[in-house]
């Protein structure tokens, strides 16, 4: 049988590899390159691959369109996930099953292979795009089926002369294009905190450079310029700060709780000057319904329905809230922190030709906000006037 195999190079898909080899199947590995590889290491899993047996060997650079189709939308909607995390993943998965989809019909693949467990949510994004994407393919994930634990996938690796790495077999590692997510010991309860020596590409906060660095981004009707370079460029620039750190705690696509450490540079500096030029450009009942469909947004994408046509709606809403979304923020890093220092705009609703915010205001006269204050929050004057007094 010619199976496909999602191949990222970790301890897992190297095992189905290994496996899939020794059972006497054809083996097309195909790795999606959604950011976060060098070129040394795009060679270590090409290599590995060969040597584990692989029939053909392909790496897709898929980047440009992680951002073009994911980032640029979760900047628009300024989505982290519990107020926390800024779908490091999930958007990644998505191109990842486009690609192997697109792959699998080109190389005329029998089934098609991942290596995702039983427990998380990248089964569910897997399995939901190639069934959209390849009606009534194939799909072999015995990781899942079977059950099989990190333990029993390196020791079979190590018997077959391919060992992995104690760290690779402690921590699942995940690093793209908006971020790195760091799965092991600390993260299967509630309490514990990743050591230092685990987060991959980070400076410790405290040991960031001492006065920080300023950046300067710009924005042209919610569009991020530079695009895909410039993520890629915070992503370095941040990590030197100590920046984009985090544990996240929240619910999975099947119920259940569970945590991750993840470190996003470039996602935690452009979500903060995104958002702060909002604020000066959008009304305040734009920023209101932009914020819960924001995260609605962000909340399907996280769960495996991107492919559903309210993705599109919400889409058009959001490009709808950016049409005046454009200008300079100023962003000062510094030892772990992301401070919005100043933000400008052609479209500022502080621009005095719109109104003065002060003493000095030009909208209304004083007689004027007397008269407002009088009615405003009437109802609850009324009924604190017929409310029984409290202990009565």
């Amino acid at each position: 049988m010619r199976v496909l195999l999602a191949y990222s190079g970790g301890l897992d898909t190297s095992y189905l590899l290994c496996r899939l080899v020794n059972e006497g199947h054809e083996v097309l590995a195909v790795t999606v390159d959604t950011g976060g590889l060098d070129d040394a290491e795009r060679e270590a899993i090409a290599t590995r691959a060969r040597a584990m047996g692989a029939s053909e060997y392909r790496c897709v650079d898929a980047r440009q369109r992680v951002f073009s189709q994911h980032i640029a939308w979760l900047i628009k909607a300024n989505v982290r996930r519990g107020g926390v995390y800024p779908l490091c993943v999930g958007a990644e998965r998505v191109v990842q099953a486009q690609v192997v989809a697109e792959q699998a019909k080109e190389s005329g693949a029998d089934a098609v292979c991942h290596g995702s467990t039983g427990a998380g949510n990248d089964q569910i994004r897997f399995d939901v795009a190639i069934r959209t994407l390849l009606p009534g393919a194939r799909l072999l994930t015995p990781i899942r089926d079977e059950g099989i634990q990190r333990e029993t996938s390196a020791a079979y690796l190590a018997e077959a002369g391919f060992p992995i790495s104690a760290a690779r077999k402690d921590y699942s590692i995940n690093q793209g294009l908006w971020g790195v997510t760091i799965g092991g010991k600390e993260t299967h309860e509630a309490w514990s905190y990743l050591p230092e020596s685990v987060w991959p590409t980070t400076c410790t906060p405290a040991r960031a450079p001492e006065g920080g660095e300023d950046v300067v981004l710009t924005f042209t009707q919610g569009n991020l310029q530079g695009g895909l370079d410039t993520v890629e460029a915070l992503n370095a620039l941040g990590a030197r700060h100590g920046v984009g750190r985090g544990m996240h705690l929240g619910d999975t696509i099947l119920g259940i709780k569970g945590r991750i450490a993840f470190e996003a540079p470039a996602a935690a500096i452009l979500i903060d000057a995104h958002r702060e030029l909002e604020k000066l450009v959008l009304t305040r009942l734009q920023l209101t319904q932009k914020e819960g469909l924001g995260a609605t947004y962000g909340a399907l994408l996280h769960e495996g329905l991107y492919f559903d046509p309210v993705m599109r709606d919400l889409e058009a809403f959001l490009d709808s809230t950016q049409r005046n979304v454009t200008g300079d923020v100023r962003v000062h890093l510094e030892q772990g922190r992301v401070e919005v220092h100043g933000v400008r705009s052609a479209w500022s609703l502080m621009d005095a030709r719109a109104g003065t915010y002060g003493e000095a205001n030009r909208l209304w006269s004083n007689q004027d906000a007397r008269g407002f204050s009088n009615v405003y929050g009437l109802q609850g004057v009324l009924a604190a006037r017929v409310r029984p007094p409290e202990g009565s």
